[in-house]
């Protein structure tokens, strides 16, 4: 553990932090813990989950009708109720107070042809002219809009329009195959299906209209198709693809003026207020191994947790550009979308971010004056592989104050790139957190310190716990990550779960009454947090636990190694056996020099016991569509599991890689 932090906020960026200004709100009004210490106000936060969350809807003036007569129900896991008896919206928030010639949106594409910077004037106009587009098709509170789109303008105005309906909201990417897709949306049932028409990743453009279409076809409850996309998405069909005039629109019919339909002269933008726990959307887990989970989350407890988020842990202010890279379907896009809640400005990109090189999102960072940008572990550790200066070659990156990375665990070594890369003044905040709550529970806090390979703090009312094997908590060990105090953000249920069992199943299995996230985490001394991967593929040698994070650590800092997957088969009367697969760089080649190295790493970093028993070359790591490496699946297809029940291929990126450890198996 790190005795001297990489960085330390200046006082000037404290006292002018939003959490800051929040902490003394607290002291004003007589409540909290009397200081603003970030220890004492997380202590605080948890232990009074009641009052912090009161705090949290009065700070923020939270626009509602109805009373309530408790912030919440109980302590009770799943079933928990918040501010039972009121009705609001979550865009209406996003829409109070607006300047309309300030920058909301500033959108850019790979190919360039989806590339706007929009105000808010625009924005609200184009919300008023989508909300009555649905409107006119029959959506109203509870209906399903289902998009198929990727990460753009027209994608986020159409989610603010089926919330201001108090509708719910559910996306993926334009990459996701039809099967994958399908098992997701044929769950929930959407009356509208949104598509794209084409996009361009990686240099090529991807027709996706017979998708669209086959989608449709697949799913009864969908009414009316629009699809979205420059040209007229009916001219050169693919071969035996139909075209339904009654059930198909296109982008003509969404805009008034091009022969679509008419929304009333001086119409404003109307927000229908539903109760508080109504769904906003639903997310899915990878689904790896049956049907995705479709997780609903809440009009009221989004929008709670994200104005907490965004404001005090993310510090958003006027001004700001904040970026993440993601696409429609992973969660880091609705916690972009949410960042609208603040006074800042979000930046958006689609497409590959390795294309034409590794610098295109650094680049990105200075066209745009990126303040915030957020990306992942992996493309970190892929700009370090490749040699990446984000400065370099004229960039600007002055305005960049910080840097969030979060999909898995970063490495200290991406500390220290970021640090000597980008700059010693950067605020470098790893985040991990979950779809499930569609947050970060731990992770950036503006007024700490960043100690090497640590996560700040845990967030303010996430009452975040390492436990051991009994079921206590501990500190300074590794343990199961739960969480013992409900939030808002906590799924309202599981579409189609009716009992409620798969919902249990899911998150209150091994604790019941507590909620186990499912990753390993360490909370040190000082308060600051390490994350270790996922709890359900740990590495057991010898009676020592160990998450595969740290072998992936000690792997990957070899520049002959591209990607790697390491997974432990038990095996009776023995240790177990543990096979490490690599991909390697180009031009490399596994030979003993490079296993002795490899091996001497992981001896070093983690222990003797962690050497792999053997070193395996694949040319691809099986990911999920949100790019997690399968060690469980592979796990189970090396012990004898059909491949075929071990992960659903729909549900991968790269399905074919798969295959060599179906093979593989057949040699054990």
């Amino acid at each position: 553990m790190s005795t001297e932090p990489l960085w330390r906020p200046t006082p000037e960026s404290v006292e002018q932090s939003k959490l800051t200004g929040w902490a003394r709100w607290l002291k004003q009004q007589g409540i909290g813990p009397g200081s603003e210490g970030y220890a004492g106000l997380w202590k605080w936060s948890t232990d009074e989950p009641e009052l912090f969350w009161r705090s949290i809807w009065d700070y923020f003036d939270v626009q509602h009708d109805g009373e309530f007569d408790q912030v919440l129900s109980g302590h009770m896991m799943p079933g928990a109720k918040w501010f039972e008896g009121t009705r609001l919206n979550y865009a209406e928030h996003i829409f109070r107070d607006r300047d309309p010639d300030a920058i909301a949106i500033i959108g850019r594409t790979e190919g360039g042809s989806w590339e706007r910077d929009m105000t808010w004037g625009e924005l609200t106009g184009a919300v008023i002219n989508a909300r009555s587009f649905l409107e006119s098709h029959g959506v109203t509170a509870g209906d399903r809009v289902a998009a198929y789109m990727p990460n753009i303008y027209e994608t986020i105005v159409l989610f603010l329009a089926t919330a201001s309906l108090g509708a719910v909201w559910s996306s993926c990417s334009p990459d996701f195959g039809a099967g994958a897709v399908r098992d997701r949306f044929a769950q929930i049932e959407p009356k509208i299906l949104i598509g794209i028409t084409d996009y361009d990743y990686g240099g090529k453009n991807f027709d996706r209209r017979a998708t669209v279409i086959e989608l449709a076809n697949s799913m009864p409850s969908v009414e009316k198709v629009l699809f979205l996309g420059d040209g007229d998405p009916r001219v050169d069909l693919p071969e035996g693809v139909g075209w339904d005039d009654d059930r198909f629109l296109t982008a003509k019919d969404l805009y008034p003026g091009s022969g679509g339909h008419a929304v009333p002269e001086g119409a404003e933008l109307e927000f229908t207020r539903v109760p508080f726990d109504s769904p906003l959307w639903i997310l899915y887990s990878s689904g790896t191994t049956g049907l995705p989970k479709p997780i609903v989350q809440g009009q009221g407890g989004i929008l709670l947790e994200h104005l907490k988020k965004m404001n005090l842990h993310l510090d958003a202010r006027e001004g700001d550009r904040i970026f993440w890279f993601t696409t429609t379907g992973w969660m880091m896009w609705n916690f972009l979308v949410s960042c609208l809640l603040t006074d800042a400005a979000i930046v958006l990109y689609d497409g590959n971010p390795g294309h034409p090189d590794m610098s295109t999102l650094w680049q990105l960072a200075s066209d745009a004056e990126v303040t915030c940008f957020g990306t992942s572990a992996s493309y970190i550790s892929a700009c370090m592989k490749d040699g990446v200066e984000p400065g370099a070659e004229g960039r600007d990156l002055s305005k960049l104050r910080s840097v969030g990375s979060t999909g898995s665990p970063l490495a200290p070594e991406g500390f220290d790139w970021i640090y000597e890369h980008v700059g010693e003044d950067t605020w470098l905040f790893s985040t991990s957190g979950g779809t499930d709550l569609c947050t970060a529970f731990v992770g950036g806090v503006p007024t700490l310190p960043v100690y090497r390979g640590e996560l700040q703090g845990r967030a303010l009312g996430a009452a975040v716990e390492s436990w051991d094997e009994d079921g206590r908590p501990h500190i300074g060990e590794v343990g199961e990550l739960v969480i013992t105090k409900p939030m808002p953000s906590m799924p309202l249920f599981l579409w189609g779960d009716e009992d409620g069992s798969r919902y249990i199943d899911s998150y209150f299995d091994v604790y019941p009454g507590i909620w186990r996230h499912g990753d390993w985490i360490e909370i040190t001394e000082r308060g600051t947090a390490i994350i270790y991967g996922r709890s359900d593929s740990t590495i057991n040698r010898g009676g020592i636990r160990m998450g595969t994070s740290e072998i992936y650590r000690a792997v990957l800092a070899d520049d002959d190694i591209a990607d790697a997957l390491v997974v432990d088969i038990p095996k009776e009367g023995t240790e177990g056996w543990m096979p490490l697969f690599v991909v390697l760089a180009e031009g490399a080649e596994l030979n003993d020099d490079l296993k002795k190295k490899v091996a001497a790493e992981i001896r070093s970093r983690c222990s003797p016991r962690h050497v792999p028993n053997e070193m395996i070359e694949i040319e691809e790591v099986p990911r999920t569509l949100s790019g997690k490496v399968l060690e469980v699946p592979v796990k189970r297809i090396l012990t004898g599991t059909p491949a075929e029940k071990a992960a659903s291929r729909d549900s991968l990126k790269n399905p074919a890689a798969l295959d060599f450890f179906s093979e593989y198996a057949k040699t054990l």
